[in-house]
């Protein structure tokens, strides 16, 4: 039998986690050290995964299939396509970053503290939720997906509520009270939409007799299978209310400013650029696969949600004090421009989707983890407490200026090669969605341009005059982000030839082809 290359990558971060939760209490830099080294050893897994896998062979590579309860038809059956493989290689690939970024954040608080910080549980944490969201990009079985679509919530719930930001001007009583209600919210939502796909779950074993995505989708496709019309709409409504919440979409949406306010810089990332991505690939993977006319049905909604995302995120990012909390609000902006692709049902579109989810993953860790690094220095999260820090800090500010055009999506930089694509792929079958989501582009210039306008120029305040500049290590974090926007926004090929094949057999499970232009030939 072949190496379980993808258990592999799964089972990594997993044993990391128990074995970091296991370092003695006071040897917090060995834990440290070791979830570095577990992340790195996962990261060169996915590039193997990366280089094994063919754009042009069979759609699920690399797959492992194995019985496990026999008796309801579940098996463990893993297998990777393109749109999996460069969410896969994101996970690995910004891990490292976000360990190294909240290298001291899980460390002791101060003598007199009434709270223990504990270092290897945060690392323990960080690496089981990596191992989750991989093997949930990796599981071809919907029963395997369910159960670690639904487990990462338990890591997740306790990185928000027992390791938030320290910069909290109200007190330490307070700031847990509003870590717990950030968690409690987050966990509530995610269990909501996870009930409800269980219910969908059991409903697609009830009519198809197994949970195997590859069989149930072959099925359909040579019509042994047959589902109703009220049927195929239900269950879809069931899996896709679930990928709603997690992606977050409007108005599905409120768990995320509380969760990303109140999470640590590195927790915040992990959120946004990693977790919410499984909700996306599995609008991708799921719905439109397995219910391919329920998604036709249902895309003029979805298409109206997506674009109301678009500009009530944008306009809410305006109005923001708090700078987490402004990332976070343009981070539903973006999702909603990703949900918008899937659903264009064009292979520009789908292709600009999942390269806006690598794309956004990068950029808003490069911003999130600039701005973390801000914050711990100042010890505060408002935009009004900051002013001329590119004077004092001047790599730091231009760090967060890269990252903030990024966000924006700047040309020249990586999210602009995948919005310009989603809306390219939208404007060809829906014009005037297409046209309205452009503003969407004009409020993320507003957003990113006046935060970094209030927060690093003008007169120096005195509070941030003595502010240091980015050190060794957190250049370390900050660099490679930079680097990786600049090249896929030069160069996004890499990228495209992997996913764009996926793209194609998508577009052929719902019987979609692109638009011809309306345009006449030149005579």
């Amino acid at each position: 039998m072949s190496f379980p290359l993808l258990t592999a990558t799964a089972v990594l971060p997993a044993v990391g986690a128990v074995a970091t939760a296991a370092v003695p209490a006071a040897r917090r830099t060995v834990a440290k050290w070791l979830a570095l080294l577990v992340s790195l050893a996962t990261l060169a897994l996915a590039i193997v995964v990366m280089v094994r896998f063919d754009p042009g062979g069979a759609r699920y590579q690399l797959t492992e299939s194995h019985a496990w309860i026999s008796d309801f038809g579940v098996r463990y059956e893993l297998g990777v396509d393109g749109i999996a493989v460069a969410l896969l290689a994101l996970t690995a690939l910004l891990m490292p970053f976000i360990i190294l970024a909240g290298w001291n954040d899980a460390d002791p608080l101060e003598t007199g503290s009434k709270r223990w910080r504990p270092t290897q549980g945060f690392f323990a944490l960080i690496l089981a939720v990596e191992a989750m969201v991989i093997i949930s990009f990796e599981a071809t079985d919907v029963f395997l997906f369910y159960i670690f679509f639904e487990a990462m919530l338990i890591p997740m719930y306790f990185l928000i509520g027992g390791f938030g930001d320290r910069a909290h001007a109200q007190g330490e009583e307070a700031a847990s009270t509003q870590r717990s209600y950030a968690a409690v919210k987050f966990l509530l939502y995610n269990l909501v939409g996870g009930l409800i796909m269980l219910a969908a779950v059991i409903g697609l074993y009830t009519v198809s007799g197994n949970f195997s995505l590859a069989e149930i989708a072959q099925a359909r496709a040579n019509g042994t299978l047959h589902m109703a019309t009220s049927t195929e709409r239900w269950l879809f409504l069931g899996f896709f209310f679930a990928f709603a919440v997690k992606a977050p979409l409007w108005p599905l949406h409120t768990w995320l400013p509380n969760a990303m306010q109140e999470s640590t810089a590195p927790v915040a990332v992990l959120i946004t650029a990693v977790v919410d991505k499984v909700g996306t690939f599995a609008m991708l993977r799921f719905c439109l696969q397995l219910f391919p006319e329920a998604s036709k049905w249902a895309t003029p909604t979805i298409l109206v949600l997506a674009l109301i995302s678009i500009i009530y995120g944008a306009l809410l990012a305006v109005g923001q004090r708090d700078i987490k909390r402004l990332v976070a609000y343009a981070s539903i902006s973006h999702f909603g421009f990703i949900i918008l692709g899937i659903f264009a049902m064009t292979s520009q579109g789908q292709s600009g989707a999942t390269l806006y989810m690598v794309n956004h993953g990068i950029s808003t860790a490069a911003l999130m983890l600039v701005a973390g690094f801000l914050i711990s220095r100042r010890g505060s999260r408002l935009i009004a407490d900051y002013g001329g820090v590119q004077k004092v800090a001047p790599v730091l500010a231009g760090t967060f200026l890269i990252g903030g055009l990024a966000t924006l999506s700047l040309p020249g930089l990586a999210p602009f090669v995948s919005e310009f694509l989603v809306l390219v792929g939208t404007f060809t079958r829906y014009p005037a969605i297409g046209i309205i989501a452009t503003f969407g582009i004009v409020l993320a210039a507003l957003y990113t341009l006046v935060l970094y306008q209030r927060t690093m120029t003008g007169p120096v305040k005195p509070a941030v005059s003595a502010m240091p500049d980015l050190k060794a290590r957190e250049l370390v974090v900050v660099a490679p982000l930079i680097v990786l926007l600049i090249f896929l926004g030069v160069y996004p090929k890499p990228v495209t030839d992997i996913v764009n094949p996926a793209v194609k057999q998508t577009m052929s499970d719902v019987h979609k082809t692109d638009p011809k232009p309306a345009v006449e030939a030149a005579k």
